[in-house]
């Protein structure tokens, strides 16, 4: 497996101080799944009648833990519920073996934590292939139910790690009738990010009492303008979950509240970009803008089809202010374009206009600007109303470097 010796330079300064939400503990530990010299395992025991939501990967050849937790969602919520998840290893394209895990794996969590078995969601991530050595983290299951505490929180978004750089964490607070509801949570993801659901792994907890169905719903929505806006690499993991648990410890409802979903928004967007932002290689934080599309639908097929051309991306790890590269993938998008209507600016700086580079434009311009860690391309097709907005890193030597390692 390939080490990664280097944090991000687009990473946070400091993983940030979340709130303890009452209701959920976690605990992590070493089963040495994969990695050596450091955590891989983590569970998460939340109380009874704790709402859960989920959002999966769309992924034909998706994992055994994802199609079971699938299986799962929108069940009796009355008892305990539990969440573990395993870095290095997927259980993804294992045939019966992967089911057979998620089985024992299952058991014995329900076994030792007292939780149903039907309401302990697992989740693996890693390498896709091999079968899951099961027994190692179901050895340390014992140390880490002992382990249990609202406050580890990071310890678990570290055990999650794969070829991440810095683990990933976002929190809100907002207030309810006056009373105060909170929001944690935490996500893995680097490489394969091209969702068709959400990022790798993404946890998020609130204290806020839910409706399961109504919670169902809103992470469904929130989902489509924040993680299925990212991209890194266009490729869908087999196990992409996206996990949101109310426990109601507050006993605040914020059931149809729309300062809990803007704030809910606020977290699910900024782990999203964090993800973005540890793209592996990436050296540059790429936001694209499209407005007067045809239709909100097609001008996200357009943002997703500059952000995933890799001539587009190598050409801003260059540093080149190529925007006929912007030019071919709108072109090849599929989506309504017309080449007499386009403008393309880079920043402030206009590129072109009218089917034709802008009168005023500058390249010396255009290439200082591309030398920035954080860059906007805005595209305008003239066509209507649609607009989307996507996110996206550059493409370097350092992602083929990790990938052409990754199970060395």
């Amino acid at each position: 497996m390939a080490t990664i010796s280097h944090v991000s330079p687009l990473a946070p300064a400091y993983f940030p101080e979340l709130p303890l939400i009452g209701g959920v503990r976690f605990a992590s530990a070493s089963a040495g799944v994969r990695y050596k010299g450091r955590t891989d395992v983590m569970l998460a025991v939340l109380q009874p009648g704790t709402a859960i939501a989920g959002v999966f990967t769309k992924s034909a050849t998706r994992s055994a833990p994802v199609l079971d937790c699938q299986a799962k969602i929108g069940g009796d919520a009355s008892g305990p519920a539990a969440i573990l998840v395993n870095s290095g290893n997927s259980n993804a394209f294992t045939g019966h073996y992967g089911q057979a895990s998620v089985a024992e794996i299952t058991a014995a969590v329900a076994k030792i934590t007292g939780v149903p078995a039907g309401r302990v969601f697992t989740a693996s991530t890693g390498v896709i292939g091999e079968p899951l050595p099961h027994e190692k983290i179901i050895a340390k299951l014992e140390e880490l139910d002992a382990a249990l505490a609202e406050t580890a929180i990071e310890d678990a978004a570290r055990a999650i790690m794969t070829t991440d750089t810095f683990a990933k964490g976002a929190k809100a607070k907002v207030e309810i009738d006056g009373k105060p509801v909170k929001i944690a949570g935490i996500a893995k993801g680097s490489g394969m990010i091209a969702p068709d659901m959400a990022t790798m792994l993404v946890y998020i907890f609130t204290d806020a009492i839910h409706d399961q169905a109504a919670l169902q719903a809103l992470l469904s929505k929130l989902t489509d303008t924040t993680f299925n806006c990212i991209t890194v690499d266009s490729d869908t993991s087999t196990s992409d979950s996206l996990m949101l648990a109310a426990t109601g410890a507050s006993g605040v409802d914020a059931t149809g509240n729309a300062d809990f979903a803007a704030a809910l928004n606020g977290v699910m967007l900024d782990l999203a970009q964090q993800v973005v932002r540890d793209g592996e290689g990436a050296t540059k934080f790429v936001e694209i803008r499209v407005t007067g599309a045809a239709s909100d639908a097609d001008a996200k097929v357009h943002g997703m089809a500059i952000a995933n051309s890799p001539l587009v991306k190598t050409a801003i790890s260059g540093e080149d202010p190529n925007w006929g590269r912007v030019v071919m993938a709108i072109g090849k998008s599929g989506a309504a374009a017309d080449r007499d209507r386009l403008t393309i600016r880079f920043g402030d700086i206009l590129v072109a206009e009218n089917g034709w580079v802008s009168p005023s434009y500058s390249e010396d311009q255009a290439a200082a600007y591309m030398k920035g860690q954080e860059l906007v391309i805005a595209v305008d097709l003239g066509l209507g109303d649609g607009k989307a907005t996507v996110w996206t890193c550059d493409l370097t030597h350092g992602y083929i470097e990790i990938n052409a390692d990754y199970r060395s």
